[in-house]
């Protein structure tokens, strides 16, 4: 987000040592929490008030790759980042986890998102759409808080969906057709049964194979820390995509905003 100009990243909350270290080597002077299940809005009471929450929350519980537990998995932190949510009470909330959430949690995470009052348009984006030679298909939830507003400032119930279909038409238009959709609800969520992205290299991207992953090599031999560092790459997201969601972002609010 920092990418776009726009966002300052005020907090973080990680649990896992390398990456708190990978995040305090870049951002050393941005607190960094340890522990979601004890963060409090009035250990942030600091950094109020906060225009936006963004992070994937742990995505085992609903991965392809997993056990799929979902909500049964003690990893599944959505209930925890619903109540930051509802207690810190941002303009957008901005969310990220693999495709297995589709089937396995959206539709609650979608729902509470509604109770709270929020306006929402779960996107799919490929790294593929941006450039890179790999699908890592990831769904993109964002959403507004219409009947508040950024910093408490806009008022009106029909806000949140308009800003909401303003970011979504400015994230869509800087997406190739064919790389990314953005998806919404009517009167139940529901993926449609063909996926456009990911089978077939972009044209404008050349003569290339689109893995579903990126290649790496899964030994630990002659390399410090090579475990933690492929598991960091598996927790981290491709840069450019929040990027395009944050410039949509500030092109709907048409100001600066803390992460």
């Amino acid at each position: 987000l920092e990418r776009t100009g726009g966002f300052q990243t005020v907090a973080f909350c990680e649990l896992g040592r390398f990456q708190r270290a990978v995040l305090r080597k870049h951002w050393p002077r941005t607190a960094c929490f340890r522990n979601v299940k004890y963060l409090t809005s009035a250990k942030l009471r600091r950094f109020l008030p906060i225009d936006v929450i963004c992070g994937g929350f742990p995505c085992q519980p609903t991965s392809l790759a997993g056990d799929r537990l979902g909500a049964e998995d003690d990893r599944w932190l959505w209930p925890e980042y619903r109540r930051l949510v509802e207690e810190l009470r941002p303009a957008w909330v901005l969310g990220e986890n693999p495709v297995g959430l589709v089937s396995m949690g959206l539709d609650q995470v979608l729902a509470d998102l509604e109770a709270l009052g929020y306006a929402w348009r779960p996107i799919g984006i490929p790294a593929c759409a941006v450039g890179a030679n790999h699908e890592r298909e990831r769904i993109w939830i964002v959403a507004h808080a219409g009947s508040f507003g950024l910093q408490g400032q806009r008022s009106g119930g029909d806000a949140g969906a308009q800003e909401i279909n303003d970011a979504g038409r400015e994230i869509a238009g800087s997406l190739d057709a064919d790389g990314a959709d953005a998806y919404g609800r009517q009167q139940s969520f529901r993926w449609p049964a063909g996926r456009v992205w990911g089978r077939e290299p972009l044209s404008r991207h050349g003569d290339w194979e689109i893995t579903s992953e990126p290649f790496v090599r899964r030994g630990t031999h002659g390399i410090p820390k090579r475990m933690d560092r492929i598991s960091a790459l598996g927790n981290a997201v491709v840069p450019q995509i929040p990027e395009i969601i944050g410039r949509a972002i500030l092109e709907a609010e048409g100001t600066p905003c803390t992460v």
